[in-house]
């Protein structure tokens, strides 16, 4: 099984190999007292942003974690930037499409709020639900094993999405009417890949035409129509498998 993978901040100067080190904190309550993690066990913990440390734990109490630091790993630059514009939606729709995205590896998860979105974020409610968004994709990090969280931001309206739109390398919206699939797409060689989902009740046709003149190409990703949670993981799948069959296999295609 993969070492489990806990989150820290080394405030700017990560231990040495060689050197011992504790946890303290939540995240050391969490893997000495929940995950009962021992002496003599493996441990990965990472700063969220690329870097980690792989240790050997040494001794353990209620709320900390002592290892003795066997590696350090970072994470390779990546070719692409993966941005997953995700409209709200009701319920925990949108936090399943964010645990789901950061397992699959996408680098910003932008909340937006569709003209046909049924849940509404309020200017009070706003910032206690992105921090849920959040917090789900810091643990969603962890549980994939993943180095880098996720940066979750928003929620923007349709004219602010507009200028990421345009400002991407790629942009496309999942849809259902489209013609294209992603098999005919040509990804550009580097930069940043923008996809948009819309909400249950889907993209409006006066956003849909204004994210195509904003640069923003339609694309088909199934015979079927799905659901605001998952359509956006099956995207990006789709363009994870893309980028492999058009990139020599080595460290960043297996990315």
């Amino acid at each position: 099984m993969t070492d489990a993978l806990f989150l820290a901040d080394f405030d700017g100067q990560p231990p040495a190999v060689g050197q011992h080190w504790t946890l303290t904190g939540p995240e050391a309550r969490h893997a000495a007292t929940v995950r009962r993690i021992g002496p003599g066990e493996r441990v990965v913990i990472g700063d969220g942003a690329g870097f980690a440390i792989t240790g050997v734990v040494t001794a353990t109490g209620k709320d900390t974690l002592t290892i003795e630091v066997t590696e350090h790993r970072r994470l390779p630059a990546s070719t692409h930037r993966w941005v997953a514009v995700q409209a709200i939606a009701k319920g925990d729709r949108s936090e399943l499409a964010v645990e789901m995205l950061t397992e699959q590896g996408i680098d910003e998860v932008i909340a937006w709020q569709a003209a046909r979105s049924i849940a509404r974020w309020s200017a009070e409610k706003a910032p206690k639900a992105l921090a849920r968004w959040r917090n789900t994709a810091r643990e969603a990090t962890k549980q994939s094993r993943r180095l880098r969280i996720p940066k979750v931001t928003g929620p923007v309206t349709t004219k602010h999405l507009l200028q990421r739109v345009a400002a991407a390398d790629l942009a496309l919206i999942w849809h259902e009417t489209a013609t294209d699939t992603i098999a005919e797409l040509t990804l550009p060689e580097q930069g940043e890949v923008l996809f948009v989902t819309g909400p249950e009740g889907g993209i409006s046709d006066d956003e849909l035409q204004q994210l195509v003149d904003a640069g923003a190409r339609p694309v088909l990703l199934s015979d079927g129509v799905l659901r605001t949670s998952t359509a956006g993981v099956v995207g990006l799948a789709q363009l994870h498998l893309l980028r492999a069959l058009a990139t020599p296999r080595g460290p960043e295609s297996a990315r």
